[in-house]
Order: structure tokens, then sequence, then C-alpha cells
């Protein structure tokens, strides 16, 4: 599912229920020495989802640890991303010299708790989702929104290495083709040079699933 919302230059794996027998490097069992299973059953398969991306892009095995923030600590000249939600893990990867930076976020297609939508929402990101849910109805839109700032989040962090709020973004999402805009509201990073007010991402919900994407280009002979 996630390949057909990323570039044709990224490497994804996917995996719908957890592998069994997934298996770890010391330094990641050492995170996980007090994790609970479920938390190692999703780690475990993530990294598995990681490292058969790698491979596509001909890398050996390697331990992939969290780093600053939970962010995912990958092989020198790599960009990726990880997600992982109920049903679904997924890991996306390319030579950063073609992709800047990746943000991939799996969510299931269903609304978000009572009170969550306020706390990660704009007034008129919320304004959007009601006409949405009026003209489009069918998908969680507001699941779709908090997706698109995990995205985002994502996206933004290995530019800036800077926290990044969900009132730092306005995000609106185009339900006819399966894309969405975001725009920064604080001092933009810059890529080779050039400041990023906003990134460009995709979208889909399929299978009970909403997957999002943002992937942001190197520019040709700049790495």
């Amino acid at each position: 599912m996630i390949e057909e919302i990323l570039p044709a230059t990224v490497a994804s794996t996917e995996m719908f229920e957890d592998l069994p027998d997934a298996k770890l490097f010391p330094e990641e069992e050492a995170v996980l020495a007090r994790a609970v299973g479920k938390r190692r059953r999703e780690f475990a398969t993530a990294r598995a989802c990681a490292r058969d991306a790698l491979a596509r892009l001909g890398l050996p095995p390697v331990p992939i640890l969290p780093g600053e923030r939970g962010a995912p600590q990958w092989p020198r000249g790599i960009a990726g991303s990880i997600t992982h939600c109920a049903g679904y893990r997924a890991a996306a990867v390319a030579s950063a010299s073609s992709i800047l930076t990746i943000g991939v976020d799996a969510e299931p297609d269903n609304v978000l708790p009572n009170g969550v939508l306020d706390a990660v929402s704009l007034p008129a990101e919320r304004a959007r989702l009601r006409d949405l849910a009026s003209a489009a109805p069918g998908t969680s839109w507001d699941r779709l929104l908090f997706s698109a700032k995990e995205a985002t989040y994502k996206a933004w962090f290995p530019l800036t290495r800077c926290w990044l709020g969900f009132e730092d973004a306005h995000i609106t999402i185009s339900p006819t083709d399966g894309i969405f805009q975001v725009r920064l509201l604080v001092t933009p990073p810059e890529a080779d040079g050039t400041a990023l007010t906003g990134f460009s991402g995709r979208w889909m919900a399929r299978d009970g699933l909403i997957l999002t994407a943002i992937t942001v280009s190197a520019k040709p002979g700049c790495l």
C-alpha cells in the first residue's frame, strides 16, 4: 500500500501482522530491556521492515536504534522513516543523495478520541474538517489530519533537530487527489540552501487504515 504514495526512489516494506521470530541486534535488545511483549513485537517487526527496505537499496542489515526524541538512527547517507499502528508496520528509506527527508505515518481509519482534535489542530483546520465530513463522508478526516501532522514532524525533525508542535503547521487536505499541503508557521528549515516554508504530502485511506507520506527531494548535484 504505502509504496503507492511514495516516489520510485524510495524503498519501502510493510507488514500487517507482527513477525513472531523477528531478530534483533544486541544493541536493540538493550533498548527493549524493560519493554512489554506488545512493544517488543511492534519494535522488532518495524525494524525487520526497515532492514528489508535497506536491503532493497543494497545495504546490509544493521541496528536501527532510537536516537534523539525517538527518531530512528539510519546508516550514514540514508533518509528514512518508520511507522506502526494496530495491524500495520512500515518503513521507508532512500539515499540522501536523492531524498533529503522522509516522514510516513499510519493510523486506524476511525475518529480520534474525544478531546484530541482540539489539542492537535488549529481553528481553521477544524473548520475545513467540517466541510470535508459534509462533502465526502466515509473517511475519518480528523484522523487523517492527525496522521499528516505526524508525518510532518517526522519529515521536519531530521532537517532541524528541533521540536515542532501541532500548532506550528497548518495542513490543507485535498479530498479528491490524495494530496495534502503543509504550511509551516515557524522559522522554516533550509534544504540545499533553500528555505522550506512547507511540505507537500500524499495520503490514502484503504482497508481500515490511513497512510500519509512526505518526501523532500534533493537538488541534483547538491549532495
